[in-house]
């Protein structure tokens, strides 16, 4: 894998590749176990009882800490090609860096406070946790835009402003059906009170969070 990928591009696959299994094998052993419906339950509904709760929130923390390590040397990246390109401003880079790392924070406290145990500072985390995240690849699909066509080329920056609008279309509905439910819990079965908003809202959940994924996977090639 190292010989494949020179330079550092392996932390952006390490990242994806991790935070896809973390997102896999919750699943599974909370449908396995019967604790979630295996159709569309929320990421967090995943990772809420034991013993899929502490294969959840170690591996969730773990990736979030791979993702501040990856946003903060695109940081880096960014800065040095600047210095002979002058293509965005370096408050703009900073601020975009500091956007993400928030986003970053939110999935520590997601995975922290499970979402039975504190519902309020949950359902926080997880905002800020999508909202930063929807904000910081939005920026840096700009961003790669504005650094064509000496650092990227215009394919890439099609694709990562596609999933960043993908992403920014299903955030607005996931919070709005969310906001729509008056009960908490993560055993949702068809038909009862509530279920199409839960629904709707779950697939917009994973619709963004594979876009993270997806986004995170064009950063492999800069990173080499």
């Amino acid at each position: 894998l190292l010989c494949c990928m020179p330079g550092v591009a392996f932390v952006p696959a390490l990242l994806v590749c991790w935070s896809s299994a973390a997102f896999i094998i919750s699943y599974v052993i909370a449908v396995l176990a019967g604790h979630v419906e295996p159709l569309v339950p929320y990421i967090s509904d995943t990772g809420t009882k034991p013993p899929e709760s502490g294969v959840f929130g170690f591996m969730i923390n773990i990736s979030a800490l791979l993702a501040s390590i990856t946003m903060y040397i695109r940081y880096l990246l960014i800065e040095k090609q600047n210095e002979s390109s002058h293509f965005v401003r370096s408050s703009c880079n900073m601020f975009t860096l500091c956007v993400g790392l928030m986003g970053c924070t939110g999935m520590g406290i997601v995975a922290t406070f499970q979402e039975l145990a504190v519902p309020s500072v949950h359902d926080i985390g997880a905002l800020v946790a999508f909202g930063s995240g929807v904000v910081y690849i939005t920026l840096q699909s700009i961003i790669s835009y504005k650094s064509c066509p000496r650092w990227n080329t215009y394919f890439v920056c099609h694709i990562r402003m596609a999933i960043s609008a993908i992403s920014c279309i299903a955030f607005i509905p996931m919070i709005v059906f969310a906001s729509k439910i008056s009960m908490t819990k993560i055993d949702w079965t068809p038909g009862e009170k509530d279920y199409t908003y839960h629904f709707m809202s779950a697939i917009c959940e994973w619709t963004v969070a594979f876009g993270f994924i997806f986004f995170f996977l064009t950063f492999i090639r800069d990173f080499q």
